[in-house]
């Protein structure tokens, strides 16, 4: 037998083939116009069975149509008119089967379709759960319920209060207290308080409960629209249902469950925004953008921490505007007008909503309480109730003879102050001192607090008609009631602020030291009508400065405090830098001297001046508004004290230690703001991890070793760009404050770094499996990505008696879960 050769087969298949080709060309192509109607008929059969075959069968490319042959033209035209014929009848599919044309769906213009994520509810039904079951437990007061229970009750009594964060947050609070019938007469006076039975406690705390749930399928929704895998979302979902320290913060009356939700909002729209980039001013367009301006205003209108958010969500949007930038079919000014609408946009309304929950705030507050001496007079004047330190008709305008109090306008409440003490004749530091008497800012109404206005040219005190009123611009000497001495200072350094001018009342003690009283009332908020009744000082309303005549500088309030010597009051001294809130003074209380004949009859004035509540005094919104913030920002500032509690930025990402939030009298059970420590330290290394992988990714590529597929590093460099952005936003701005800090001010940074994770997890399976191409690596991780999952629910429900707050624990049992040695559990019970 003859053996052929492969290429000999093949080379007389190809033959066979390409001459049954031929033959079928002459078929196709042979003329039709000579042949009977018989013949016609076959040879359009057998023309119609080779094309059939061609376009289902071998698939070589042939023309729609044969070429046309002169004359051929009425046989061409009727082979076209059958095959159309033939062709509109019935359609054949690869497999040979008829497939018939579907009629036309109905359009029901009003129909809404409404795809459901069974993970989405699944995630939140378990995080509701997790944060539901024993929500009244304990029934005590718990850590910061303790301020913002209380806050809500003066919303309900309408009485007036002030909080260092903005108001959204408390409003929903008092709202959820007012629908439970709550009328605030519960006063919230320390931790651990109990409870009243009439108290709706399931009520306030399920506010923050529902938010809190709510953070879970929104985690898994902000990375599925980033288009990561279904299994990175549930991963990290998985993570915050099983952090000890989100479901704790999530289960009293706070508000960090609030503003997390609402900032995580606001980054899930600005993702979904992304995708109606390319059709600006689209129905999609529009309502995400709206969306994210939204979110982004109230998770700052809870906590100003929330504009960290607002600082990711403009970082993500300008990345969205420079990919456009590149795109040459996008007009110049429509780039234009897409760029100032979204910044218009993301400005305007997030000012909307915070100036918004304010004008609420301020309409419900109407009544003077306990934090009104925080506020300026006038503010205080405007409540119901007044002032009980302003007169009932005291006269307005300050004239030669005035009694006054001088308050510091802003910042810390004190009036100024003198006493017959005098500054030692040396401090500690061994510089001399005038030795004169003491000036100081004193934090309570004392007789010492009177001064009396008097001009140079003037011997007398009394008022007389017509009044001899103050100007903007005029000079003035500040007599002290009780001493008769005048307000003096000179070039002597002051006492704590060595840089600062000594303010002093004048005593001659023959030292050749002349005397500097005068003084210039400089108007700070004057009306520029130019009328002359504009530049009149006034009591309540006008904020002034005292320019010291001499050395051209301003009596300004000390946040320094004396020493034992000063009876620890704040210093009062005068800087040559006018322009600070420190430098504004405003009279409080005021009345007209009567009779100065000798010293007795005017200390006798003085003690016996009766204090009775005025009429409120009007003040418009925005002069509320924008004393409010003034004060706001003040009190941040000087938020600077030592908490047991407390933590430093750096220690966060270990979990050095957590924060005591309630401990039983009658056991060791305690709620104790600690992390899940598995999942704790798996995001910090998460967090290493992701940046040496991307440097690496860099430096490979720059070596043009491209193993890793554009698509996957793209990807990678896209987490990085939100996640890893969100993590730094939220965190890094800490590491500069200056104030008291928590771990809780943490927990924003953390969502981003659980979402990190699992995003790395996943992709290193990924590489695993694809990349590399090593199925036992891929399964090797999936395994320990189990055995983590595992060991994470253990330190769940090992530590979880300290978010519930009712387990009884012995003291063994507390010691046992101390497993670093900085936490701070409480123990009081063997």
């Amino acid at each position: 037998m003859v053996q052929l050769g492969k290429s000999e087969v093949n080379g007389g298949s190809q033959v066979r083939s390409r001459k049954k080709k031929v033959k079928e060309s002459e078929v196709e192509q042979a003329p039709l116009k000579h042949l009977d109607a018989l013949e016609l008929k076959q040879k359009l059969k057998e023309r119609l069975d080779i094309r059939e075959q061609r376009s289902y069968g071998d698939g070589d490319s042939v023309p729609s149509t044969p070429p046309k042959e002169n004359g051929d033209v009425s046989g061409d035209e009727a082979t076209e008119t059958i095959i159309t014929k033939e062709s509109c009848s019935k359609k054949k599919t690869r497999s040979g089967e008829t497939k018939r044309s579907e009629p036309k769906k109905p359009h029901h213009p009003f129909v809404i379709s409404v795809q459901m994520d069974f993970m989405v509810g699944f995630l939140f039904l378990i995080s509701l759960i997790t944060r539901l079951v024993f929500l009244d437990l304990p029934r005590n007061v718990v850590f910061d319920e303790m301020h913002y229970g209380k806050y809500a009750s003066l919303y309900l009594k309408g009485t007036f209060f002030f909080d260092a964060n903005p108001p959204l947050g408390k409003l929903i609070l008092a709202l959820a207290g007012y629908f439970a019938g709550y009328e605030g007469d519960f006063e919230f006076q320390k931790i651990g308080v109990p409870y009243p039975e009439n108290f709706p406690l399931m009520t306030l705390r399920l506010i923050p409960a529902l938010c809190g749930s709510l953070i879970t399928p929104t985690v898994y929704l902000i990375l599925g629209e980033m288009g990561l895998s279904n299994w990175a979302g549930a991963l990290a979902a998985l993570m915050v249902v099983l952090d000890t320290a989100i479901l704790a913060q999530s289960r009293f009356i706070l508000l960090e469950s609030m503003m997390m939700l609402f900032a995580l909002f606001a980054i899930l729209s600005v993702l979904k925004f992304r995708r109606f980039a390319g059709a600006p001013f689209s129905m999609g367009w529009c309502f995400w953008i709206l969306m994210t301006s939204v979110n982004m205003g109230l998770a700052f209108s809870v906590k100003f921490i929330g504009i960290y958010s607002c600082w990711l969500c403009s970082f993500l949007l300008l990345r969205s505007f420079w990919k456009r930038l590149s795109l040459k079919q996008v007009s110049n000014l429509q780039l234009f007008f897409e760029f100032s609408s979204q910044a218009v946009l993301i400005c305007v309304i997030p000012i909307l909503v915070y100036v918004g929950s304010f004008y609420i705030h301020l309409s419900i507050l109407t009544k003077a309480g306990v934090h009104d001496s925080l506020m300026t007079s006038a503010f205080q004047a405007s409540l119901e109730g007044g002032l009980s330190s302003i007169v009932d008709g005291q006269p307005k305008v300050i004239a030669h003879g005035s009694q006054i109090t001088l308050r510091h306008t802003h910042g810390k409440t004190c009036w100024l102050h003198s006493h017959e003490h005098v500054y030692p004749i040396r401090y500690d530091d061994g510089r001399g001192s005038s030795h004169q008497q003491q000036v100081s800012c004193y934090s309570y109404k004392d007789v010492n607090n009177w001064w009396i206005v008097k001009r140079p040219d003037r011997e007398d005190l009394a008022v007389h008609e017509p009044l001899d009123s103050i100007k903007d611009g005029d000079t003035i000497q500040l007599v002290h009631g009780m001493t008769h001495r005048a307000l003096n200072s000179h070039d002597v350094a002051a006492p704590m602020s060595p840089h600062n001018q000594e303010i002093t009342c004048y005593i001659d003690y023959n030292i050749s030291m002349a005397s500097e009283n005068l003084w210039k009332v400089q108007i700070v908020n004057m009306d520029n009508s130019g009328e002359e009744s504009a530049r009149v000082w006034q009591s309540i309303g006008s904020q002034i400065r005292l320019i010291h005549v001499n050395t051209n500088q301003a009596m300004k309030f000390s946040p320094r405090l004396y020493p034992e010597w000063g009876f620890h009051q704040n210093e009062v001294a005068a800087d040559k830098n006018h322009d600070q809130l420190d430098t504004i003074w405003n009279v409080e209380e005021h009345r007209y001297t009567k009779h100065d004949e000798d010293k007795r009859t005017l200390e006798r004035e003085l003690f016996n001046a009766e204090l009775i509540p005025q009429t409120p005094t009007y003040l418009s919104f925005w002069q509320k508004f924008w004393e409010l913030q003034v004060k706001m920002l003040i009190t941040n500032q000087d938020n600077v004290q030592n908490h047991n509690y407390a933590s430093y930025p750096g220690e966060w990402p270990f979990l050095v230690r957590g924060i005591a939030y309630f401990i039983s009298k009658d056991s060791n059970a305690q709620v104790h703001l600690i992390g899940n420590i598995m999942i704790w330290y798996t995001g910090t290394l998460s967090v290493l991890a992701y940046s040496t992988i991307l440097i690496i990714y860099l430096l490979r590529r720059r070596r043009l070793c491209f193993d890793v597929p554009e698509d996957v590093f793209q990807e990678f460099v896209e987490v990085g760009e939100v996640l890893m952005a969100g993590y730094l936003f939220h965190f890094v701005p800490f590491l500069f404050y200056d104030r008291t800090l928590f771990i809780h001010h943490y927990l924003l940074a953390y969502v981003f770094k659980l979402m990190l994770t699992a995003f790395l997890m996943v992709h290193i399976y990924e590489i695993a499996m694809n990349v590399v191409s090593r199925k036992w690596l891929a399964r090797l991780v999936a395994i320990g990505v189990v055995c983590w999952i595992l060991a994470t629910i253990y330190v769940f429900v090992q530590m979880s008696p300290f978010c519930y707050g009712f387990f009884p624990m012995s003291a063994s049992q507390v010691k046992s879960l101390k497993w670093k040695d900085t936490w701070d559990f409480i123990i009081h019970k063997p």
